[in-house]
């Protein structure tokens, strides 16, 4: 496993495992991912494990995560092996989750207008269900925060290839997962206003990042990432997912405690966060995500929809059906 991963450790996920919050809500996971790799495997049956321990998940959406590429071929139609994969192995089962309803895969965005050949694989493969692409765009002077397996070049978001390749996806009809740290966020206000037809979605928050050149620095990077999130929430076409704060580089420390955290410590620690986020795009542009098995490294399945849950207490019904299903159904186009 990366050590850009936290390890998931069962026996200690174990020690604080609560019964599922308002059992009867219903859910659509808008992010989630399978590996298969070296030192980690999480598959449908894994991933159905911790969706049906209590929680009302009816379909989930699948993130690309390096899974199963073709291991011939053209380089560039090797990540369509991902989409075959997922179709393959979600075939649906009478009464669970309907897994990978809607797949965001990969394909590299610099090869401008010729993606097509690209894009136009996925959607073979993926039987109807391919929703858009992720090609993450992490990059921070500080280069211990990228994952070295993904880390992506200074300025990828102004590079012209990229843009065409965008462009692509907006043309299709397809949808654009945006991984970026905070503060890259006014690169990704670029990328907004020069593509209005793109539905852009901002992966987990938004990029928080407050490990590294950023430690220490928690006001700060609070109030800058704020800004950031308030401007690009003045973008119409871009949504943001509520998720993705279990990961190392959040600096939050939840792996460190003896136990893991309580749902009311994680609704505690992340509501300014999610809470900014809801307030400046609205309960329609916003869409929790369980960002699982990266965020099982900090807390349980359970534990986390509990303080998702927690947070939106007070919300509206209206409100509530938009975080929990609505948004991700309309933006992904999910029936």
């Amino acid at each position: 496993m990366s050590s850009n991963y936290l390890s998931v450790r069962p026996d200690w996920l174990a020690q604080s495992l609560e019964p599922a919050l308002e059992p009867e809500l219903t859910i659509v996971d808008a992010h989630h991912h399978f590996y298969d790799r070296a030192g980690w495997t999480y598959l449908q049956g894994d991933y159905l494990s911790d969706a049906t321990a209590g929680h009302a998940v009816q379909a989930s959406v699948y993130m690309q995560a390096l899974t199963r590429y073709r291991a011939e071929g053209p380089e560039h139609l090797k990540p369509v092996g991902e989409t075959e994969f997922v179709v393959r192995s979600t075939a649906p089962q009478s009464g669970a989750p309907t897994v990978a309803k809607g797949i965001v895969g990969y394909a590299d965005l610099r090869r401008g207008a010729a993606v097509r050949e690209v894009l136009e694989a996925h959607e073979v493969a993926a039987e109807g269900r391919f929703r858009g692409v992720r090609h993450l765009a992490t990059w921070d002077a500080d280069g211990t925060l990228a994952n070295p397996l993904t880390a992506a070049p200074q300025g990828l978001l102004a590079d012209p290839g990229y843009r065409e390749g965008l462009a692509a996806l907006a043309a299709h009809g397809l949808s654009y997962d945006a991984w970026v740290f905070w503060p890259q966020l006014g690169e990704l206000c670029e990328v907004a206003d020069a593509l209005p037809d793109l539905p852009v979605i901002i992966d987990h928050c938004g990029g928080i990042v407050r490990i590294g050149a950023y430690a220490g620095r928690d006001d700060e990077v609070f109030s800058r990432w704020r800004a950031g999130m308030r401007e690009l929430a003045r973008r119409p076409n871009v949504f943001v997912k509520l998720g993705g704060l279990g990961m190392r580089i959040n600096g939050f420390g939840f792996e460190h405690g003896q136990q893991p955290p309580s749902s009311e410590r994680l609704a505690h620690v992340w509501e300014p966060w999610m809470l900014t986020c809801v307030e400046g795009f609205g309960p329609e542009r916003c869409m929790f995500e369980s960002n699982f098995p990266v965020d099982k490294g900090s807390y349980s399945f359970v534990n986390g929809w509990n303080a998702f849950k927690r947070l939106t207490h007070g919300f509206s019904t209206d409100e509530r059906q938009a975080l929990f299903q609505g948004t991700a159904r309309r933006v992904y186009r999910l029936a």
